[in-house]
Parts: C-alpha cells; structure tokens; sequence
C-alpha cells in the first residue's frame, strides 16, 4: 500500500472541521475509584455520548458529506452490526440523503430499530451463510448508491482520528499526555485513526488495539506482516467486533505507526461494563468496554503510569445489559 493513499494527520485535521457542525466534542473523564483499582492516571474518552452513541457518526459523517450527488443519486449503502449503521443512517438523514443498510438478523433490536428511527431502510441477512459485502453492492449497483465501507474507507478513518485528535488535546491542555492509549478494534477505522492523531502528538507513546479473545486477526496480523481472517464472525457478545479481517488501508496504518495488539475475553467486558456501571455510572456496550476492559484485567499494566482508553459506545440491547450487571 503505497504511503500516499493513507489518511495523515492533515486529513483527521480536515475531518474535524467537516463534522464540527453536527459531532459532539466528547469528555475525557477520570474517577478516583479507576485510579485506585489500577494504580496508574486513566482516563476515558466517552464515546457513548457521541451522536448515536458510538464514535461511528465522525467517520460516518465525514464520508457520507463527501459523496456526490449528481454520481450517486441513490443515496448511500452501508453494511454494519448496529453503530456504522446508525452513523451512516444518521448522517444521510442530515445530508438529506436516502440510505439502506446491510444488518446481520441477530443484530441487537435496539440497534436495528435505531437505526430505521434515524431514517434508513434495513435489510437483514444470515451473517453464518450470507455475504454482507454482496448484498450491499448488489444494492448499490441497482440504485446507483454509493458504498460507505464500515472502517477500510479513507474518509471513515481521518472522520474517527478526530477522537483521537480531541483526546490527545483534551489530555494536554490538564497536563496529563498519555504513555499509552488504547482503543477497540474491529477493521480498525477507529484505532488506526486515533493512532495517527496520538503519534502526532507524542511519537513516543504507546497505542493499542483491543480485540475479543478468540477473533484477534488484527494482532496476528502484525505478528505474522499480512492480513489474517477470523475463522468466524460469530460466537462473542462483543457484536460491534466481529470484522472478518483488517482492512488494506488500516492494516497498513497500524503498521505505519507501530500499533500494538491485545486481547480480552467476554467475561472480562462484561467485568469492564459491571464496574463502569457501579462506579462510573457510565454505560458501555460489550465492543465498547474492551479497551477498559485491558486495563481492568491487567492485560496492560499502568501503575505509575498515564493511560487513555476510549469507550467506543453505548448502544447495547436493555435485557441484556440488566442481565450483565446483575450477575
């Protein structure tokens, strides 16, 4: 992949004035009882009060604003577990564009109802048996629709760099610069993003990408110099996780900029949403809670040190979140 094509920090830049119209600039908070349980400085990036409650409205904002009219009257094409939908059905809505969207059938309801609510049509499919990816361009190619990919998208990435680049001016202007940073990981739009934004501002510190156990193609992907597959795309409660391989674009990206792997398994998110919730008061879905969910566990160790983690979103299905932090 030539450097060229990649998004640069200049672009995550562009991105945040494109979206400041209608994105939240979101908090970076800390909480004496996160410290206490880690013996380091954490704070959090909470996503969850984004637009549609997940970072997936900057990416989603700044490529859908982009498409043109005139060669796309269609409108937009998206396929997505719940959070790149509600973004990009969001976005069209506030562009006034039409949009349709490519949903797994075991997608949470909530996620599926928010984001006909944001004005999208669904379409559902088998994730074991069916191509998304064939569907949407099927679509796409009879209503003349442009396609927004969910994260190996150049657009999508520099629109997610722009949590990164709030993060990392947030944490300056407290004094408080992060060794480390850490966020979730699926294709990769959202960590590879916030990678570019982070060694901008301090070369020297750390980024990680945050995957579920069991589906972490991204870090055997670093290990091995090419891109690895998941042999499924099911079977974690981490749903906004379930990418099938990194993207050409964000794989390149983390290689670029030596970004770091790790994982955690379900019960440790689970853990991570139970603790956000009791002492935090801050609700996360499942895929949004592993990036504090490393830190919890110990996965990356931070005593002594100053670490960023971002919750990537709070979109997750009320039965299920009463049934997680009751047990």
């Amino acid at each position: 992949m030539a450097a060229q094509v990649l998004p640069t920090i200049a672009d995550i830049e562009q991105a945040r004035e494109r979206i400041a119209q209608y994105a939240v600039v979101t908090p970076l908070v800390s909480h004496p009882a996160l410290d206490s349980a880690t013996g380091g400085r954490v704070f959090l990036k909470a996503e969850t009060m984004q637009r549609v409650g997940a970072f997936k409205f900057r990416g989603a904002y700044n490529a859908v604003s982009r498409i043109d009219r005139a060669k796309f009257p269609g409108g937009v094409v998206a396929c997505s577990s719940g959070n790149h939908a509600q973004g990009v059905a969001h976005a069209a809505t506030l562009c006034g564009l039409p949009s349709v969207i490519v949903m797994p059938a075991d997608a949470p309801r909530l996620k599926i109802e928010r984001t006909r609510a944001f004005g999208a049509e669904v379409v559902t499919y088998d994730r074991a048996t069916e191509d998304r990816d064939a569907i949407a361009h099927r679509i796409c190619a009879e209503r003349r629709a442009a396609f927004v990919h969910p994260f190996d998208d150049f657009h999508v990435i520099a629109g997610q760099g722009t949590a990164g680049l709030e993060l990392m001016q947030q944490a300056k202007a407290i004094g408080a610069m992060p060794d480390a940073v850490l966020a979730c990981c699926s294709g990769g739009g959202l960590a590879t993003g916030v990678a570019l934004a982070v060694k901008a501002a301090n070369p020297r510190a750390e980024v990680y990408v945050v995957e579920p156990a069991g589906f972490d193609d991204f870090a055997r992907s670093l290990a091995s110099g090419k891109r690895e597959k998941n042999a499924s795309t099911t079977g974690s409660i981490c749903d906004a996780l379930m990418a099938p391989s990194p993207g050409e674009l964000t794989f390149a990206l983390a290689q670029q900029n030596g970004v770091k792997a790790l994982a955690v398994t379900d019960e440790e998110a689970r853990n991570a949403m139970r603790f956000a919730f009791r002492e935090l008061k801050l609700v996360i879905e499942p895929g949004g809670a592993v990036a504090l969910a490393a830190i919890l566990s110990g996965k990356l160790p931070v005593k002594g040190r100053t670490v960023a983690a971002i919750l990537s979103g709070g979109n997750v299905d009320p039965a299920d979140y009463a049934a997680i932090i009751t047990a």
